[in-house]
């Protein structure tokens, strides 16, 4: 188990239950946290006027001995009650390269600051952290590559060819890529704990931060009191196979659903048929269509092929369950307009530029998951998933173009370690969602396997990330069960799962 050397420097920072934030800097192997104003995010958050911010600066690439060193913004949230409890709660994004602070509404929806302080760090090269890995060439692709086929050969190259232009870019403000990754993170995580002083704290990861998480666990489990995770993304899985994986089961959770629903059942059939033949026929055969987007001058055309319909179903298919049936029989029926637009939009929405650190996200994925899986694997995987579907789209899948874009960013693989099981008694909630498209309902149970300690809970009715779901039911009862476990742990009420009310499913006339 790795530790961070603490270098003692007297109480030149002092801790008083996160309230205040007084004197400078305290360091802890390498590392210092000097307390400051809050970063400037994409978009206002009226939380951060009461939070309470710095910095930490760390190392850049510790396993290497680099002397170049980077910064974290962080951000603590203040319990609404007037007593809270002295063991915070700290907050794992997803992505990778998702920016913690910009959740900060997310855990506030949830409550999670009720009874504790809550503490976001961005982590490294995410928008808030110097320096900001961000790229605004790999976040256009998307919306210059819509009348595009998917997995076309053209799509793939104007793909890689932003990913190197990003690289161009983002080697101007490091020269390190490769320390750009989970087992630098989670050393910058327990480097935060030392700086602030804090004897145990608590963790909620999201998506990738519950892989996170899990290595964190791993490391240094000796400041930590409990966990909860939320859209679970094992190490041992993480990766294209694993999100073919999550694709067949989340999209086949939906249509199940329908199935069982005697009006949704009778009204469109085996809804599922109809879907795979449609990725079949459009992967055949694409077609440009022109819709009208709110905000857009004019029509955008939009390619729908076997690959788009497949991605659609992914995402944001799952995440308005309620109307994808109705969706694809439109389509079938000859009316493209609701997947066209719902795909279109937001790969044409300006907020979504240069927000997610594409260094971070290409860090992890071409050093800890690419390394370790064969383009064999990922096709058999998506096979598995999907029997029906050619190569061509097996070959991508809901992470496209993934080897190429790897062999372009040139990182060495993580050590072997970093997809390690997570084998632990701490304290661990285990939140994984029925529609979730995109980290599997299954992986839940697969890492409580070896969490001896784990209340294993799965939020029906709801795609990826329970904290954060459209559905008001759902939502509450991820609070609340969450709420329960901080409080009670392994005795956490998760009653609420029963009152979670079905989907209802739009029925076209």
């Amino acid at each position: 188990m790795r530790r961070l050397p603490l270098i003692a420097l007297g109480c030149a920072f002092v801790l008083l239950s996160l309230g205040a934030l007084v004197a400078t800097s305290v360091a802890a192997g390498g590392s210092s946290f000097v307390p400051g104003a809050c970063p400037a995010m994409p978009s206002p958050i009226a939380d951060l006027k009461r939070a309470r911010c710095g910095r930490l600066t760390v190392p850049e690439d510790r396993q290497n001995g680099g002397k170049r060193t980077i910064s974290l913004s962080v951000a603590i949230l203040p319990a609404t009650s007037r007593r809270p409890k002295s063991d915070p709660i700290v907050w794992l994004a997803g992505g990778p390269g998702d920016d913690a602070i910009t959740e900060i509404p997310m855990a506030v929806a949830g409550k999670l600051n009720a009874d504790r302080d809550v503490i976001f760090m961005s982590q490294r090269g995410t928008y808030s952290a110097r320096p900001k890995l961000t790229c605004a060439s790999v976040d256009r692709w998307a919306a210059k590559t819509l009348n595009m086929p998917y997995d076309a050969a053209a799509t793939g190259s104007a793909y890689t060819s932003a990913t190197l232009e990003c690289r161009r870019e983002v080697t101007a403000r490091t020269s390190d890529l490769g320390a750009y990754n989970t087992l630098e993170s989670a050393d910058d995580l327990e480097a935060l704990r030392v700086a602030l002083q804090i004897p145990k704290w608590n963790l909620y990861g999201i998506s990738y931060g519950t892989d996170l998480a899990l290595t964190y666990m791993r490391l240094y489990s000796g400041g930590i009191r409990a966990v909860a995770i939320d859209g679970v993304f094992p190490p041992p899985l993480a990766g294209g196979a694993a999100a073919w994986t999550s694709s067949g089961e989340g999209i086949n959770a939906v249509f199940k659903a329908c199935r069982d629903q005697t009006p949704c059942r009778k009204r469109y059939g085996d809804i599922g048929a109809t879907f795979r033949r449609l990725v079949l026929q459009y992967e055949a055969s694409p077609k440009t269509v022109a819709v009208q987007l709110p905000g857009h001058p004019g029509k955008v055309n939009v390619k729908i092929s076997g690959g788009m319909l497949a991605q659609w179903a992914v995402s944001p298919g799952t995440h308005f369950a309620a109307k994808v049936p109705a969706s694809i029989d439109a389509l079938a029926h000859g009316d493209p307009t609701p997947i066209a637009s719902t795909w279109a939009a937001p790969k044409l929405d300006p907020a979504g530029i240069g927000v997610v650190s594409n260094g971070l996200f290409y860090g992890v994925s071409c050093g800890e998951w690419v390394p370790y899986e064969s383009e064999k694997s990922v096709i058999e995987a998506g096979r598995r998933a999907f029997p029906m579907f050619p190569v061509s789209i097996l070959r991508n899948g809901p992470l496209p173009f993934m080897r190429e874009n790897c062999r372009e960013w040139d990182v060495p693989r993580v050590a072997s370690s970093v997809r390690a099981a997570t084998r632990s008694s701490i304290p661990t909630l285990v939140i994984s969602s029925q529609y979730d498209a995109q980290t599997a309902a299954s992986f839940g149970p697969y890492a409580a396997r070896t969490l001896s300690s784990a209340t294993v809970v799965t939020i029906p009715n709801v795609a990826h990330v329970a904290f954060g779901s459209p559905s008001e039911a759902a939502n509450a009862c991820a609070y609340a069960i969450t709420a329960s476990f901080f409080n009670q742990l392994n005795r956490a009420d998760t009653s609420c799962i029963r009152n979670v009310p079905a989907t209802k499913f739009v029925i076209n006339p």
